[in-house]
């Protein structure tokens, strides 16, 4: 089934990743990545802007209230919901400056995680990390190279991973006490097809997966059959979200980086799509 998408913005970033939509916020926010944005999109459909740092890698709710930001090297809390509330750094997680953060999500239970790579893009000197209670971070799953997508099935019992260099988008076992374990391939892309950057579940355990250099956003059933397809005009498609008060609304993120904007005069800009099915409410984290 091919699904036509609509514009939104327009190319308002840079680097457009890790839309994320809750009612709380009124909307949905994304991240200007390398920019180091954090963005809202207002109900008039203007987009406002806040800087964090060097980098915003992922914002997601709290479970009492205002946001995490993932910036380039440690975790900042707002303890508001207004997108210009004042943030404070849980500190810094490493020293190194050639690695950064990229993309993450939370568990059913609350944990943050938030998967790393270096600047150079060197295979292997990423982390998926998982938080503790005060922001220190745990290795999950070491030896990753651009840590990608990140969600969960509408049971909770599944975990979906994209370490996007692989080609995959793998599936995990999850348990509240356990964690995360028994990492085993969901689907691998052609890479004629693009590279698997972010992902979203729907209410009916299909995954969602933008496709970097594909410029669409493929759905697979539970069973990893592909079934549904939009396509983009923009190439460098980053990543997706449901949102829209009904969660029938799938929104996706593009990338201008190192793009002739001449020739895809649209890269950056937040597309949406109207899937036929819903999507599953954020996860919030418990930080």
């Amino acid at each position: 089934m091919s699904i036509t998408p609509y514009t939104v913005t327009d190319p308002v970033s840079e680097h457009g990743e890790g839309p994320v939509w809750s009612s709380r916020w009124g909307g949905l926010r994304w991240v200007d990545m390398l920019a180091g944005d954090v963005l809202a999109l207002d109900a008039q459909g203007g987009v406002r802007r806040r800087h964090v740092g060097k980098v915003a890698a992922v914002v997601r709710p709290r479970v009492s209230g205002g946001y995490v930001v993932a910036a380039e090297r440690e975790l900042l809390l707002a303890g508001s919901d207004d997108l210009d509330a004042p943030l404070t750094s849980l500190g810094e997680a490493w020293s190194d400056p050639t690695v950064r953060m990229n993309e993450g999500g939370c568990d059913p239970d609350g944990r943050f995680y938030i998967g790393t790579m270096a600047y150079d893009e060197s295979p292997g000197r990423g982390s998926f990390y998982v938080a503790g209670p005060g922001g220190a971070l745990r290795v999950v799953l070491p030896r990753v190279t651009i840590s990608n997508g990140f969600g969960f099935s509408p049971d909770g019992g599944l975990a979906y991973y994209a370490d996007t260099p692989t080609g995959r988008v793998d599936v995990l076992d999850y348990d509240p006490e356990g964690g995360l374990s028994g990492r085993r391939p969901f689907v691998t892309v052609d890479p004629g097809q693009g590279a698997p950057d972010g992902l979203a579940v729907d209410a009916e355990g299909g995954v969602w997966v933008a496709l970097w250099g594909g410029g669409a956003v493929h759905r697979y059933d539970s069973g990893g059959r592909l079934d549904a397809v939009v396509e983009l005009p923009a190439r460098q498609v980053t990543a997706v979200t449901f949102g829209g008060e009904h969660l029938d609304r799938l929104f996706v993120t593009t990338s201008a980086h190192g793009v002739d904007r001449a020739e895809q005069p649209a890269a950056g800009a937040l597309f949406a799509a109207d899937p036929g099915v819903r999507g599953q409410e954020v996860l919030p984290t418990t930080l």
